[in-house]
């Protein structure tokens, strides 16, 4: 009986054994699976270094940038290049001429500024205007009219007028020897001759009895 029982033992042993030989040969093979699973995976993991960085997510290449330098540079050759600088005195050729309508009860003379220069210029404002007398320089005041700008083309013309007071008063009066024009913002001045009436009225007080009106009023002128 006891002989039965070591035998029984003996075979449960060995199959103990036969069953751990089994699971350790199962475990063996399940360990190598995961080493030929992590081999196949290294491409991946050097695809982003390698041809991934050409196809989205990297940095683009140098240079792509320049289209939208190239396009803002395009653009400002035109900013400087295409103001028009102001009309100066040695530019313009300035005349003066008498326009008075009768029956009006002040006189005016319209003066001409013509642009004879070899470019385009902007004029605005007021010109500075002088009569000279035989009792000295007499200057014109300003109207008070807006003033607009204007760009004179090469050979085009603009206009303004002077209103004076006639001298209806029977006397010697003042008598008026020359014009001095200064175009806006020079200081050149332009003396012509006086082609209104010959006298201004004699007039008490201070004041200026001439007026002038702003580049582009051109008064009787024109």
């Amino acid at each position: 009986m006891r002989v039965h029982q070591l035998t029984l033992a003996a075979v449960a042993v060995a199959a103990s054994l036969s069953l751990t030989a089994c699971q350790n040969g199962a475990d063996g093979a399940a360990q190598s699976t995961p080493s030929a699973s992590s081999t196949a995976s290294a491409p991946s993991t050097a695809s982003p270094s390698g041809g991934g960085s050409d196809q989205g997510g990297g940095k683009p290449p140098q240079g792509t940038g320049s289209g939208g330098k190239g396009t803002a540079g395009a653009g400002t050759g035109s900013d400087a290049s295409g103001k028009v600088g102001k009309c100066r005195t040695d530019e313009l050729a300035i005349t003066a001429a008498e326009r008075t309508i009768g029956g009006d009860t002040d006189g005016t003379v319209a003066v001409t500024l013509k642009n004879s220069g070899a470019r385009d210029c902007t004029i605005s404002g007021y010109a500075g205007i002088d009569l000279k007398t035989d009792s000295g320089s007499l200057s014109a005041q300003r109207t008070g009219q807006q003033a607009d700008t204007a760009v004179l083309k090469k050979g085009e013309s603009t206009y303004f007028g002077i209103s004076y007071p006639l001298n209806t008063s029977g006397g010697s009066g003042v008598r008026v020897t020359g014009l001095v024009v200064t175009p806006p913002d020079e200081t050149r001045s332009v003396t012509l001759a006086w082609p209104g009436a010959g006298t201004l009225p004699v007039t008490e007080g201070g004041g200026a009895p001439v007026k002038v009106g702003p580049v582009g009023s051109a008064g009787q002128g024109g």
